[in-house]
């Protein structure tokens, strides 16, 4: 793959100056997106990640103002200097106002746009630098598959340094997607049985009337179907480590064999008389508190002591939110280089749409979001869009809520905007909603079409 270069947007309907611009970008290193009207230009910033725009302020279809709007309503941080060739002091101001960097006049002044040029590009570094650095931090930071240097992660990899050369039994507790089981792999591989079997089972997705079966064989004839002898997992991790995941679901009937394996190293198959001595270390997991479990009397709390001869707990990611830049980095490398994108970075709302938001999946939660930002992103930065969309549109904790997710492309008519209210009686907040645009973004156009908070035209003073 190429390198990522940073994204120049031409929006003008004269091909000349498209032309010209367009010369320059690329000299400067810039992709170059050219469109002849503003509603082409608006379709652009609404796919992908832009870092300068060259904008006409005078257009056939939508003016420059107008664009310059609709663009500061889809929250796109995007540099924008506007070019016209009829330029007055209140179109200035108006311009700057709306988030408008420059403001460039006919004859263009091409020093100064290769000035512009050269800053954008100067950001654009700047940011791949960053992405680059953490990326980097995170491969030096990362610790057999987990990546962290929050100080609850420093201390549970120095516990498991500490603990994988001698501990039999182990508990790890933790909430859901926080990465368990990586935590169990690590202490097999860090361990004297590294070389032997690493067996895991789900016991939440064993049924029941098979777990005993699963877990310790049975004979031929034992039960209905058992046309042959079969190894359980106990012996299939004999001299390794069998990890048990979500342990908090099995039934008392396993628990209380389970606890007989553990406190004598002999398991039985199921319908035979006969046991068989197993060397097994016995990693296992659970999202319950299953502290509690044993007291309330849902699990046993004599299997519960067995286990818990150490417990090592995994943190939720809202607990150790400095690690997001570094998971994030690790994360969008890896998608960037599945998938053949030139993904360079981040957008700063980006970023922090991620650290904001609760991530009630964890680490795998983060995981897949990216991955599907990742798939989505059209651009060398991953966008704060293309993060909601992979939510599913919903704020999640994040800030910005649920009007920055997707803005509308170009602002509701006048006659759009007086339906809306009057069918509302003059609630803003559900007109707004029904738009599909902000309740800022309503203020802004009913002082544009000159109308009060009812939709009715504003009286004029004679």
């Amino acid at each position: 793959m190429t390198e990522a270069r940073p994204v120049l947007l031409l929006v003008d309907d004269e091909a000349p100056v498209r032309d010209v611009l367009g010369e320059i970008g690329g000299r400067e290193g810039f992709e170059i997106i050219a469109c002849a009207n503003g509603a082409d230009g608006l379709d652009v910033l609404r796919r992908r990640h832009v870092d300068l725009m060259f904008l006409d302020l005078q257009m056939p279809d939508l003016d420059g103002l107008d664009v310059l709007r609709a663009t500061r309503e889809m929250a796109v941080r995007t540099r924008i200097a506007l070019i016209t060739g009829f330029g007055s002091i209140d179109t200035a101001v108006e311009a700057v106002k709306l988030g408008a960097e420059d403001y460039l006049l006919k004859p263009i002044d091409l020093p100064r746009v290769r000035e512009l040029l050269r800053n954008t590009k100067r950001q654009f570094e700047d940011r791949g630098t960053v992405f680059s650095s953490d990326a980097a931090l995170a491969e030096r930071l990362e610790f057999c598959g987990m990546v962290g240097r929050s100080p609850q992660m420093l201390e549970l990899f120095d516990l498991i340094r500490r603990l994988a050369p001698h501990a039999r039994t182990v508990l790890i507790s933790g909430e859901t997607g926080t990465g368990k089981e990586l935590v169990a792999r690590a202490l097999h591989q860090l361990g004297p049985r590294r070389d032997k079997r690493f067996v895991t089972v789900n016991c939440s997705t064993v049924v029941e009337t098979l777990f005993e079966s699963e877990l310790f064989g049975h004979v031929r004839g034992a039960f209905t179907g058992a046309t042959d002898h079969k190894q359980g997992l106990f012996e299939a991790a004999d001299g390794g480590t069998l990890f048990l995941d979500e342990i908090g679901e099995l039934s008392f009937t396993v628990q209380a064999k389970l606890l007989r394996v553990l406190e004598t190293g002999e398991v039985q198959r199921v319908g035979s008389v006969d046991g068989r001595t197993v060397d097994v270390r016995i990693i296992a997991a659970t999202n319950r508190q299953l502290e509690r479990a044993a007291r309330d009397g849902t699990f046993r709390s004599d299997l519960y002591y067995r286990l818990n001869v150490v417990e090592l707990y995994v943190p939720p990611l809202r607990d150790r939110t400095e690690d997001i830049p570094y998971l994030t980095a690790a994360f969008l490398r890896q998608y960037a280089r599945e998938f053949s994108k030139l993904i360079s970075g981040l957008t700063p709302d980006a970023e922090r749409r991620l650290a904001d938001a609760d991530w009630p999946g964890n680490v795998r939660h983060l995981r897949n979001t990216l991955e599907r930002s990742a798939l989505l992103c059209e651009g060398h930065l991953l966008t704060e869009r293309d993060i909601a969309h992979a939510l599913g549109g919903r704020g999640n904790g994040a800030s910005g809520g649920d009007e920055s997710a997707v803005a509308p492309a170009l602002p509701p008519a006048k006659e759009k905007v007086v339906e809306a209210l009057g069918a509302t009686g003059g609630n803003k907040a559900i007109a707004a909603r029904n738009l599909g645009i902000s309740r800022r973004a309503l203020y802004r156009l009913l002082e544009k079409y000159d109308l009060n908070e009812t939709g009715s035209s504003t009286p004029q003073v004679p």
